[in-house]
């Protein structure tokens, strides 16, 4: 049904639909018209949600700084779970990745070749050469903030190294795309280039995804977009980005016994950095990292 304009505006902010989100709803509709594909209201977050959001990412971010310390050599992945459980219940959050869909921990440990989604175990020791990447979502108040974070153990090979650093550097370019009436496809764009550019290569099976009310939301958030595609970028939309990055070939296989973790297909290490973004009216706003 159309809003009227002087109809309560349909994000719920009790203001007339005119002096809300009329003139932007008018600016989404000529790009639709242009044939661009726009977002839809849910993905759209209301300033109550987002400062929701906020909070959790604030959380969440906390969480990556206290369990820090601890992504060190001799240490076991199950123990850097303990430590991430007990600091977000004692902060009065919730580990998102905690019996998700079946998922046994508090948290994702992905070492070396290990892409996304590995389990901690404490029978796996971090030991010096090894990369690990550190995932973490968490519910607050029942609105999710996600991100991660790579570490690299001791001395750890130079070619390694490199890798770590670009996937990095491939998440602060993406970054740098996003802005309001920008598209979706720039931020993926400019990812897969520098890591193509530095002989890598970017995971295509697994992307981003939009989150904050919801674990996992539209859009989905390819890193290996063309410029000028995919969702228009409009205030309000919040995402994850966080491009997985191989030394070696793209393809990726998942393990038919646990059912969840992630390897390269030819074993080579992988590195992947997470933050949760906000496009605002002039630009973007980081709410976990």
């Amino acid at each position: 049904m159309k809003i009227g304009r002087n109809d309560p505006c349909w994000c719920g902010s009790g203001l007339k639909y005119k002096i809300c989100h009329a003139s932007m709803d008018a600016k989404i509709q000529m790009y639709k018209d242009q044939g661009k594909k726009v977002p839809t209201h849910e993905m759209r977050k209301t300033k109550e949600q987002i400062e929701g959001i906020r909070r959790a990412g604030e959380l969440n971010t906390k969480v990556l700084d206290a369990v820090t310390p601890y992504v060190k050599e001799g240490v076991s992945t199950e123990e850097l779970n303990r430590i991430v459980h007990e600091f977000t219940v004692e902060h009065g959050g919730i580990p998102a990745t905690l019996g998700f869909q079946g998922y046994p921990k508090s948290v994702c440990t992905s070492i070396n070749e290990v892409v996304c989604h590995g389990i901690p175990d404490p029978d796996r020791i971090l030991k010096s050469g090894d990369i690990i990447n550190i995932d973490c979502t968490t519910i607050l108040d029942g609105y999710y903030g996600d991100a991660s974070r790579m570490y690299c153990i001791g001395e750890v090979e130079p070619e390694t190294k490199k890798l770590v650093e670009v996937a990095k550097e491939c998440l602060e370019l993406g970054l740098k795309e996003v802005k309001p009436w920008g598209f979706l496809g720039d931020v993926g764009y400019v990812i897969n280039e520098h890591a193509t550019k530095n002989g890598f290569s970017i995971v295509r099976e697994i992307g981003g995804h939009g989150v904050g009310v919801d674990f996992h939301e539209e859009p989905w958030v390819s890193h290996i977009g063309k410029r000028g595609t995919d969702y228009l970028l409009v205030p309000g939309m919040i995402f994850t980005i966080e491009p997985m990055v191989n030394m070696g070939v793209a393809d990726v296989y998942e393990d038919e016994e646990d059912g969840w973790t992630i390897y390269t297909d030819d074993g080579k290490p992988s590195a992947q950095w997470e933050y949760t973004v906000l496009v605002t009216e002039d630009g973007y706003e980081v709410l976990s990292r």
